[in-house]
């Protein structure tokens, strides 16, 4: 099982903290780099909030299985 598995396992349930924690982390960034770097921070945001179902738009892509 790959790391990425275990922490999507672990988070399972509590996507909309996972979320607010990503969004939280990307503030930081933001704020320590004076918004140098703010696209790649909101394109790396975007990506992570998928990976962790945290996103309305991939829960309605990607259906839970029965």
């Amino acid at each position: 099982m790959s790391m990425m598995d275990k922490i999507k396992q672990m988070l399972k349930g509590h996507e909309s903290q996972a979320g607010h924690g990503v969004d939280k982390a990307g503030d930081f960034v933001d704020e320590k780099t004076q918004g140098k770097y703010s696209s790649q921070v909101d394109t790396a945001q975007e990506k992570l909030r998928g990976q962790f179902g945290a996103g309305q738009d991939r829960d309605r892509e990607n259906p839970p299985q029965p």
